[in-house]
């Protein structure tokens, strides 16, 4: 998108400090909430939410906020986001005080995935327990049959498998499929349950949602069930999964809709609570998919946690990669 000279300008002055530049070179690697940058920065949230504000009034930066946390990340399809680009290449790949930044990004990182791995590792045997105490899964596995119809996909990859719920639910009725997923222990789980169900054409890998190694268009349909409230950073891990549907293929995301329960995040490691339809559907968008929304599902008492499913479809003629 052109700019006009006029913004051109306000974007500049707007990252031309250091530390306005240091938290653009950081929200590039992924959204972060207000303490994680002032942590990193080592400076005060006052001093870190007005250097925020005066990128966000500049059109570099979003705010979102999630529960009692406020997240930020860059924004995307704007000519701004091509300066800041431009400006953080510049940049000499060794410059110190950058390098020290991303350190400090990655001991957080590495926090949250030792939190996390101890978590499902002292929960993998009674994970599906777990979830049932949020929402039933019976009701969400006959919404999720309803918003596929006949469909028969020649492969299915679930991402983020955990002990196999979408591989077993769906296995059945596709060529062959595939579960992905970081835990090891996860993964013993699943092969247990689809071992049960005799699903011999389903594979299990120890993969990562962000990066998979798949080829482009590989998959007839992509699950990814309860897993982007884990993730800290969401949309790229649904341009991975969207990157990964072939012609006519579907997406299908089931996660929780926006709620305020807090004590998910410490008791049960959740970064994000819940998506909004805007938020799902823009990244579905982005990603070459057209998005909607097949089920809301709140609880029976209409309190807690209400769960959505969300699809996006790739064109039929869209033509696939040559790799």
């Amino acid at each position: 998108m052109a700019l006009s000279s006029g913004q051109a300008v306000e974007i500049l002055r707007a990252a031309g400090e250091t530390t306005r530049l240091r938290i653009l070179a950081l929200l590039s690697h992924e959204e972060l909430s207000v303490l994680e940058l002032c942590r990193i920065l080592g400076q005060s949230q006052p001093r870190v939410s007005r250097h925020l504000k005066l990128l966000a009034e500049a059109g570099l930066v979003e705010r979102f906020p999630d529960g009692a946390w406020v997240f930020y990340r860059l924004t995307v399809g704007t000519g701004g986001r091509g300066l800041v680009d431009l400006a953080l290449g510049l940049i000499a790949d060794g410059d110190a005080v950058l390098k020290k930044d991303a350190d400090q990004l990655a001991a957080i990182a590495g926090e949250r995935a030792e939190a996390a791995a101890a978590y499902f590792a002292r929960n993998a045997a009674r994970w599906d327990e777990i979830r049932s105490l949020y929402v039933s899964e019976t009701e969400v596995e006959s919404a999720i049959l309803d918003a596929l119809g006949e469909e028969q996909p020649g492969l299915l990859v679930d991402l983020g498998a955990g002990t196999g719920r979408m591989l077993t639910l769906l296995g059945g009725r596709a060529g062959r499929s595939l579960g992905l997923d970081l835990s090891q222990q996860m993964l013993n789980i699943a092969r247990m349950h689809v071992g049960e169900a005799g699903l011999a054409a389903c594979e299990l890998r120890h993969g990562d949602i962000f990066a998979t190694g798949l080829p482009d268009g590989v998959a007839d349909l992509v699950t990814v069930h309860q897993v982007l409230h884990y993730l800290n950073d969401p949309a790229a891990a649904v341009a991975e999964a969207a990157r990964l549907i072939g012609p006519g293929g579907r997406l299908m995301i089931i996660d929780f809709a926006p709620h305020r329960l807090e004590y998910l995040r410490e008791q049960h490691q959740h970064r994000r609570l819940g998506f909004s339809d805007e938020e799902i559907l823009r990244w579905l968008d982005a990603a070459g998919l057209e998005g909607g929304i097949d089920a809301t599902l709140p609880t029976a008492s209409g309190e807690g946690l209400t769960v959505k499913i969300w699809s996006g479809r790739r064109a039929a003629d869209h033509k696939r990669s040559a790799a």
